[in-house]
């Protein structure tokens, strides 16, 4: 009799709990919107449509941060810019005929006295290995070897710098085949305890925030904001790509047309050797939050990560729907796997996405999945677009 109940409820289990396939599940979910980026602070798209009716710098600033005070700041802070993050190899040369790179042994930030272990003509390279908990540099000279003494923490500096003047050079850093010039401050190298993976390379390069940082920056600056905050994971006070934004080095300032330009609007901040313009709130400079185009207005802080900025008020931005300013994003559309969806919620499986619901921006507040089996997870409207690489949370789904 027990034997025959326990069967009984075998069965009925099996009859009112969902038996979803693989092949029932959506394989993709199809989405459209407008837009690119989280939508926070200043859309480049519409401050382009702005400069070009005539609007100043100012007004456009002032028009997308609210409450703030574009005022002279001390900036001439030394940042270190991480260039490469959790290495096992990288290479350093001279970019330069007729210029002198040093390499010193230790981390000897801005000392005038360090003496360094080895100097190379421009003939000559740097090979960095990561052995263990250290880094080993190998100077390579056609095809003669020099194998320096292991080390945490190195050094790199070359002629035409204010660390060691003369000439006018810069030095290629080549990380997985790609090679980056950089033209001002020096390199430094550190080997970082990075978790389970053991010991990884980290390299930054310390220029003055003023004038070397900002000839390089290839996006809206904020370091600032970040200056003298240094994070051990990275040796530095911002990384150099995306993560914070994106410097490109000397290639920026050397861009045949857009590279003077670029110099020039830098130099225009300027307020002397010593200070420069900066946006403030509050008498403290903020994270100037930036993005491509919204979906017709800005997004704020808070209903994008959760935690309100009171500059980051939204403000319409009818020039991200303008199809001739900003042809890519206007419109988009986008369609992701079963296997990004369900991994974007943590879930094994997604059978359903439902928006539950939108902010006043038009944003999606909230997108809810449920699995094959009746588990219901749900994400911030931002949180889901970044995982699964959506232009924007601008978004409907797409029949």
């Amino acid at each position: 009799m027990r034997t025959f109940k326990k069967l009984l409820v075998l069965c009925l289990i099996f009859l009112v709990t969902p038996t979803a396939t693989a092949a029932d599940l959506p394989q993709t979910f199809s989405f459209k919107g407008a837009g690119y980026g989280h939508g926070v602070g200043m859309s480049q798209i519409g401050a382009k449509a702005k400069a070009l009716a005539g609007e100043d710098a100012s007004t456009i600033i002032n028009y997308y941060y609210k409450e703030i005070t574009i005022a002279p700041v001390v900036d001439t802070q030394i940042l270190r810019v991480n260039i490469g993050h959790l290495l096992t190899s990288a290479s350093i040369k001279s970019g330069s005929v007729g210029s002198t790179v040093n390499i010193y042994q230790g981390d000897i930030k801005d000392s005038v006295d360090a003496l360094p272990i080895a100097s190379l003509t421009s003939k000559s390279g740097i090979s960095l290995t990561q052995f263990g908990s250290q880094v080993i540099p190998t100077i390579v000279t056609g095809k003669k070897t020099q194998l320096l003494p292991p080390g945490k923490d190195w050094t790199i500096r070359w002629s035409g710098t204010r660390y060691l003047p003369g000439g006018d050079s810069t030095v290629s850093v080549k990380i997985a085949g790609k090679s980056v010039k950089y033209r001002h401050g020096q390199i430094q190298i550190k080997s970082v305890k990075a978790g389970a993976a053991g010991y990884k390379m980290e390299i930054t390069n310390s220029v003055r925030l003023h004038d070397e940082y900002l000839f390089g920056v290839s996006e809206v600056p904020y370091a600032l904001y970040k200056a003298g905050k240094i994070k051990y994971s990275c040796d530095c006070d911002l990384y150099g790509h995306i993560s914070d934004q994106t410097f490109a080095g000397f290639s920026k300032e050397a861009e045949p047309i857009y590279g003077a330009l670029w110099k020039a609007a830098v130099a225009a901040t300027s307020q002397g050797d010593q200070m420069g313009l900066a946006i403030t709130y509050l008498d403290k400079p903020i994270s100037t939050y930036f993005f491509s185009s919204s979906g017709g207005v800005t997004e704020t802080s808070l209903n994008a990560w959760g935690t309100a900025q009171a500059y980051t008020a939204s403000v319409a931005d009818p020039s991200s729907l303008d199809p001739l300013i900003n042809p890519r994003y206007y419109t988009w559309n986008k369609t992701i796997t079963q296997e990004i969806a369900a991994k974007a919620f943590a879930l094994p499986d997604v059978a359903s996405l439902v928006i539950a619901s939108r902010n006043e921006t038009g944003t999606v507040g909230t997108i809810t999945a449920t699995s094959s089996t009746g588990v219901v997870a749900s994400l911030r409207g931002e949180t889901f677009r970044s995982r699964t690489q959506l232009p924007s949370a601008w978004f409907d789904f797409s029949n």
